[in-house]
This record gives structure tokens, C-alpha cells and sequence, in this order.
């Protein structure tokens, strides 16, 4: 796997990263613990989580799977010192049984989040800290926007965290481009440490016309991304839940009501047509399309469930795409 630098901090780490959200609840611990040793035996070393994964998945869940299941796996053998390990906190649900849809699930319109205030923020990295069994987090993101606490309690807090050295770096997810814009302006001003990831849902398709989720990355965005390029671009869903191999679970997806119309149908009409050529699957496309990105630099994170769509994700990584091939792929929509 290659290796990219991330933001502009120096740190190289593998091109691809592992979404870790299901591990310990959808994806029981064997099958994690065979993905960690096979994403690292790859030259993976992004492992991404967070205190709440995954707290809808089954009543009395405290959201701390993910991180317990990554702490038994980095005890064994020294592991902590060969990944790159980023958690994210102030994005956990206070309110986890009214929320909790009944089988699974989350309704996400009822969920209230307990906030990136200076106590919450410091509350968490700890547990985080004990669960990961580790003394640091080399990235604390801040998962989910919060405009009710002012911004500079937040990055002070962040900056102690950082300063304490429970953390090396901090990001941001979930944010719009221009709260971006004032969290960077105020870490200049104040000497604090600034964010160097910004992790949104982001693919090959783009938002329809009118979309108004703070979550996805946008033209606005990718512009902003474009002119700051010590702000790396995490993104999380590339595949879109694998929606691009599966035409049928296309349709009945929720998450094409964020990009079904014209443009989408001439963009998987234009992967299609790859694919027919090249004889990868569509979802590989996208991964290989992400990987190639430039302006900005995309590091796409992968979150299998299974070693089966692990494995299925990898040829993407030695998937070169030509300048004509990419040049199609960008010109393709309505």
C-alpha cells in the first residue's frame, strides 16, 4: 500500500484507511481481529473509530465496541506502535434507548449528542484512552459539529488534549465549510493546534441539486479543500454502502435520495462502461477513482463487515486508471 502525507504535518500513512464502526457488534471479534492483522499485513496503517461505534446496534450498548475490540487486538504483540489511530468524540448519544430503533438501527431526527464541551471533551478521551488501552490517540476528531458550546472552549480543550499528549493531532467530521473556515481562523489567532483532517461522507457521485446535509462533501468544500492543502480529506461511505455493484439494492438504498437524478444515472452509466472494459467492479472504480484524486488528495476509508468485502476492496489499490480513463470518469454527469 502506499503511503501519503497527511495534511501537511510531515506523518505518512497508507493511502487507504479501516473503518472499524461495526467491529465488535455487526462484525464479531474473530472476523475483526482478522481484519486488523490483514488490512496491517497489507501495509495498512489508518485504523478509524470512535467512543459511540456502535451503540445502535443492540440495547444496553455504551458505544465503546469498536475501541474494547481494537485494545485486546493492539495488546497482542506490540501492536499500538504500527497503526496510525484516530478516534473521535462528541458524538455520542445521551438519549441511546429513545433513539434505538427496535431490531437495530438509529433514528438519527431524535438523537441528542452530548456536545464538544471542555469536560465532555476531556471525559471522553479518557475513556477512549482506557478502552484503547493505550496512553494516545494519534487523531481526535470532533464527530459531530457543535454549535451550541462556543468554539473556543473547544479548542482550548482540544489544545490541553493535545498539549497532555492523549493526542497528537485533532479533526474535525460532520462540519460545514465555513464553521471549518472560523475553527482554523480562531486556532491561528489563539496559538491553538489546528484541524489537519476533515472526514465527510464523500464518492464518485455527486450531491443532487439542493441537498442541504452538512455531512457531505460538496463544490464549495472540495474548492475549500483544494486551497488549503494542509487540511487532508478523509472520506468515509466512498462506496456508498456498495450501492455501485448492486443495481437493486441501488434503487431501494436511503442513501441514493442524497444523489439520485440525471447526473448520478450519467455517472454509473460512465462506470458501467469501465467496468465492462476493465473488468473491475464498479465499486472498485470508485475506490481507484478516489485513490487518484490530487486536488484534493482523497484518503478513502473502507469499513467492511466481512472478510469477503475486505477482500473485494484491495484490487482497487493496484487499479491504475489512465489520464483518458479518469478524464471520462470526471467528465461523465448532466
Amino acid at each position: 500500500m502506499k503511503h501519503v502525507e497527511l495534511g501537511r504535518t510531515g506523518e505518512r500513512i497508507g493511502q487507504l484507511g479501516l473503518g472499524c464502526m461495526l467491529m465488535g457488534t455487526t462484525t464479531d471479534e474473530e472476523t475483526s481481529v482478522a481484519l486488523l492483522d490483514r488490512f496491517t499485513e497489507a501495509g495498512g496503517t489508518l485504523l478509524d473509530t470512535a467512543n459511540c461505534y456502535c451503540w445502535w446496534d443492540r440495547p444496553g450498548s455504551d458505544g465503546g465496541e469498536s475501541e474494547a475490540v481494537l485494545g485486546r487486538w493492539m495488546a497482542r504483540g506490540g501492536r499500538r506502535d504500527r497503526v496510525f489511530l484516530a478516534t473521535k468524540a462528541a458524538g455520542l448519544v445521551v438519549n441511546a434507548d429513545e433513539a434505538r430503533l427496535e431490531g437495530g438501527g438509529a433514528d438519527w431526527s431524535r438523537a441528542r449528542f452530548d456536545g464538544a464541551g471542555a469536560r465532555t471533551l476531556n471525559t471522553s478521551i479518557d475513556d477512549s484512552l482506557r478502552r484503547l488501552g493505550t496512553d494516545h490517540v494519534d487523531l481526535l476528531y470532533v464527530h459531530v459539529d457543535d454549535r451550541a458550546t462556543p468554539l473556543e472552549e473547544t479548542l482550548e480543550a482540544l489544545a490541553g488534549i493535545v498539549r497532555s499528549g492523549k493526542a497528537r493531532y485533532i479533526g474535525w467530521s460532520n462540519v460545514r465549510t465555513w464553521r471549518m473556515e472560523r475553527i482554523r481562523g480562531l486556532c491561528e489567532r489563539h496559538g491553538w493546534p489546528a484541524p489537519v483532517a476533515l472526514q465527510q461522507q464523500h464518492s464518485y457521485l455527486r450531491p443532487r441539486t439542493g441537498l442541504d446535509v452538512a455531512s457531505v462533501v460538496d463544490h464549495e468544500q472540495l474548492d475549500y479543500l483544494r486551497a488549503h492543502e494542509d487540511l487532508s480529506l478523509v472520506a468515509y461511505s466512498p462506496i456508498l454502502r456498495g450501492i455501485y455493484d448492486d443495481p437493486a439494492k441501488r434503487r431501494d438504498h436511503w442513501m441514493m435520495e442524497r444523489y439520485a437524478g440525471p447526473d448520478a444515472d450519467a455517472r454509473l452509466d460512465a462506470l458501467a462502461g469501465l467496468a465492462a472494459e476493465t473488468g473491475a467492479t464498479p465499486n472498485q472504480l470508485v475506490l481507484s477513482w478516489l485513490l487518484h484524486q490530487t486536488a484534493p488528495r482523497v484518503i478513502p476509508l473502507i469499513g467492511p463487515r466481512t472478510l469477503e468485502q475486505y477482500e473485494a476492496s484491495l484490487p482497487a489499490l493496484e487499479l491504475s486508471l489512465s489520464a483518458g480513463q479518469l478524464a471520462r470518469l470526471d467528465a461523465a454527469g448532466a
